[in-house]
C-alpha cells in the first residue's frame, strides 16, 4: 500500500492559502486532519501533548480550514496537520478519523472538542489492510509529539474504555435514535417519560449512558448548521429546532457504584460539555434542590431499597429525603422512587442478575420496571456482546453453569483464553506473566476470607493453597493502581470495569451438593456483613436460597470480565469437580 504523508503546517490563513496551491489533494482528495493546541510556544515537541485537539476529515481540505476559522471554540489552536494517501476515500477517512478521536480521548493529555455526532463504524473494502496503516499513522503522530502514551497503554485505560466517543453497535446505535426521538417527542408534548435499557455484562450499558449525555449536551450546545456533516450517524439531529428543545436542560448521570463513578468523573473533567459534578449518587439527586429535565440511571439494578445503610448518616439522610419528597417517612419508597420524583424523563440501563446485596431493589421491582416500559414501547435490549471475545453465548452460558440445577451442555469457546486450574499458585502466575504481556490482567475473587487487612496492613487476607493475598488495598481506581496486580480485587471494585485476563477463585462460599445435583452456600464463609444482613426495617429476612442467588451473582459477573481470557481456581472441592466439566480449557 503507498505510504502516506503527514503535511504539517500553521493554522492561520496565509499558512492555508500558500499550501492550498501546493497540490491538488489539498484541494480536491478525502483526506483527515488534527488541529491542535501544541505546548511549548507552538513548537512540535516529543512528548509535549496537548492543550486541546480536533479531529476532522474532508474532501477540500482548504475550504474547511476557512471554515474552522471562524469557529470561535478553535481560534485558539495553532498547528494543522493533515494526512494524505493516494489510495484515501471517504469510507477510509471516515474510519481514520474515528479511530484518531477514540485514541486522542483516551490518551488523556487534553480535550478532544470533537462533537459527538456518531463515530461510524462501516465497513468497506480492503478495511483491515487500511486499519494496518492506522497503526503507522498513530506512532508517527506520536513522533511528532500529538500522542504521549502507546496503543496498549491508552486501550487499557478507564478514559479510553468509559470515553463518549466511541463507534456504536448496531443495536446500540438503533437504541441511541430511538430513545432520542421518543425523548424530543416528549420534550415537545410536556409528556413525562420512563425508559429502560437491558444488557448482560459487555453489552456496553456504561457506554451508551455517556455517549447519550455527551450527545445531548452537544445538540444543546451546537447552532444548526455549524460543522454540520451529514455522514455523520446523528445528524439528524443537529438541525434546526432540536437545540431550541434542549435549553437549559439540566440532565444527570447516577452511577451507584463508588469506583465506577469516579473513574468517569476523570472522563468528564476532560471532555469539553460535560462535568465531573454531572455525576451523582442517588443521595445527591434526592438532596438536590433542583429537578432534573433527565436522569440517566446506570446499573440501576444497584439502586437501594430501603435497608440498613453503610452509615448512620446515610440512614439519616434516607429518611430525611423520603419524608421532603413524599411528605412522610414511607419505608415502601425506594431510590428508585426519588429518581422520578426528581426528573420528569428517567434512562435506567439495568441487568437484573447483577444485584449482589440485599440492599439492591428486589427483582419483582425491576420486572415491574421493565413490564412498565415494554408497555410504552420504550424498552430496549442490547444484545452485542462487546467486552468478552468469546461471543454472545458465554455471558449465558456462565449464567447458566451457576444458575439452577438445569441441564446444561458442556461447550468449549475456541479462541477465548478459558482455563480451569488445580494450582493457585500457577494461576497467580499466569495472571502476572499475562500482564506483562498485555496489561490489565487481575486476580478477583468472592467475598469468601475476613478483610484483615482494613486494620492490620502486614497481615494477609487470603491464604490458601500455600499462596498469601491480600484484598483490594484501594476502593476507587483499583483496577489501574500500581499494587493492583499483587492483590485480589472484590466485586464492589471491578462490578461494571474490563479487564484482558480475569483470574477468578470462587470461594468456600459457593459450594456443590452432589447427592442433591445443586450449588448451595456456606452462609459462614460469606463475610460481606452488608451482603447477608436481614432487612429489619422492611421485615426480610434472607433466606439461603436468597443468599444463593447474590453469591451465584456476583461470580457470573466476576467471571464475564475478561475480554480475552478468564481463569478460574475453585476451592470446594465437589464444586471443582462439577465445574471441571464445563470450564473446558482452550
Amino acid at each position: 500500500m503507498t505510504p502516506f504523508e503527514i503535511g504539517r503546517l500553521d493554522f492561520t490563513p496565509n499558512a492555508v492559502k500558500a499550501w492550498a496551491s501546493l497540490d491538488h489533494r489539498n484541494t480536491n482528495w478525502p483526506v483527515v486532519y488534527v488541529l491542535d493546541d501544541v505546548k511549548g510556544g507552538g513548537q512540535a515537541a516529543i512528548g509535549g501533548g496537548l492543550n486541546d485537539v480536533y479531529v476532522g476529515e474532508s474532501r477540500n481540505a482548504a475550504a474547511r480550514m476557512r471554515q474552522h476559522f471562524d469557529s470561535p471554540e478553535k481560534k485558539h489552536l495553532r498547528t494543522i496537520r493533515v494526512i494524505v494517501d493516494e489510495t484515501f476515500n471517504k469510507s477510509v477517512c471516515l474510519d481514520l478519523e474515528s479511530y484518531l478521536i477514540r485514541m486522542l480521548a483516551g490518551d488523556g493529555s487534553y480535550r478532544v472538542l470533537n462533537r459527538n455526532d456518531g463515530i461510524t463504524e462501516a465497513d468497506y473494502y480492503d478495511r483491515e489492510q487500511y486499519r494496518e496503516s492506522f497503526l503507522e499513522v498513530f506512532d508517527q503522530l506520536k513522533r511528532d509529539g500529538v500522542f504521549t502514551r502507546t496503543i496498549p497503554e491508552i486501550e487499557n485505560s478507564d478514559l479510553f474504555k468509559l470515553s463518549p466517543f466511541k463507534a456504536l453497535t448496531p443495536d446500540q446505535a438503533i437504541a441511541v435514535e430511538d430513545i432520542l426521538e421518543g425523548l424530543f417527542e416528549d420534550v415537545k408534548s410536556g409528556e413525562k417519560s420512563t425508559t429502560v435499557i437491558q444488557g448482560e455484562p459487555g453489552t456496553g450499558k456504561t457506554v451508551v449512558a455517556i455517549y447519550m449525555l455527551k450527545l445531548l449536551v452537544d445538540i444543546a450546545a451546537t447552532a444548526p448548521a455549524e460543522d454540520l456533516d451529514s455522514d455523520t450517524l446523528f445528524s439528524e439531529f443537529f438541525v434546526e429546532g432540536y437545540q431550541d428543545l434542549l435549553k437549559d436542560v439540566r440532565i444527570g448521570l447516577v452511577v451507584p457504584q463508588q469506583s465506577l463513578r469516579e473513574s468517569i468523573k476523570k472522563v468528564f473533567k476532560k471532555t469539553p460539555g460535560l462535568h465531573p459534578s454531572m455525576v451523582m449518587t442517588a443521595f445527591d439527586v434526592g438532596s438536590s434542590d433542583q429537578h432534573f429535565d433527565l436522569l440517566i440511571v446506570d446499573e440501576a439494578h444497584r439502586l437501594n431499597q430501603r435497608a440498613n445503610q453503610p452509615s448512620g448518616v446515610q440512614n439519616k439522610k434516607f429518611k430525611e429525603i423520603t419524608e421532603k419528597l413524599f411528605e412522610s417517612d414511607d419505608k415502601t419508597k425506594t431510590q428508585l422512587d426519588w429518581i422520578r420524583a426528581k426528573s420528569t424523563h428517567q434512562i435506567f440501563l439495568l441487568d437484573a442478575a447483577q444485584s449482589v446485596r440485599p440492599a439492591d431493589l428486589p427483582p419483582e421491582m425491576l420486572g415491574e420496571l421493565v413490564r412498565e416500559a415494554k408497555a410504552a414501547n420504550r424498552n430496549y435490549p442490547l444484545l452485542s456482546q462487546m467486552r468478552v471475545k468469546a461471543g454472545s453465548d458465554y455471558v449465558s452460558y456462565i449464567r447458566r453453569i451457576l444458575g439452577p440445577s438445569a441441564t446444561v451442555t458442556p461447550e468449549k469457546f475456541d479462541g477465548y483464553g478459558l482455563r480451569f486450574f488445580d494450582s493457585l499458585a500457577e494461576m497467580c502466575e499466569e495472571i502476572r506473566r499475562k500482564d506483562v504481556e498485555v496489561g490489565l490482567s487481575r486476580l478477583l475473587a468472592g467475598y469468601a476470607w475476613p478483610w484483615k487487612t482494613k486494620s492490620d496492613k502486614t497481615a494477609f487476607d487470603i491464604e490458601l493453597d500455600g499462596v498469601q493475598l491480600r484484598w483490594n488495598s484501594k476502593q476507587v481506581d483499583w483496577i489501574a493502581s500500581p499494587k493492583a496486580i499483587d492483590e485480589v480485587g472484590s466485586i464492589h471494585t471491578v462490578q461494571g470495569y474490563d479487564l484482558n485476563y480475569a483470574g477468578v477463585i470462587i470461594g468456600p462460599d459457593l459450594r456443590y451438593d452432589p447427592l442433591n445435583g445443586t450449588l448451595i452456600v456456606d452462609r459462614d464463609s460469606y463475610f460481606d456483613t452488608k451482603g447477608k444482613e436481614n432487612n429489619d426495617v422492611l421485615g426480610k429476612k434472607y433466606t439461603d436460597e436468597d443468599l444463593l442467588r447474590f453469591i451465584s451473582n456476583i461470580y457470573a459477573v466476576l467471571l464475564t470480565r475478561g475480554i480475552l481470557g478468564t481463569y478460574v481456581y475453585v476451592c470446594d472441592p465437589a464444586l471443582r469437580e462439577h465445574l471441571r466439566h464445563f470450564i473446558l480449557s482452550t
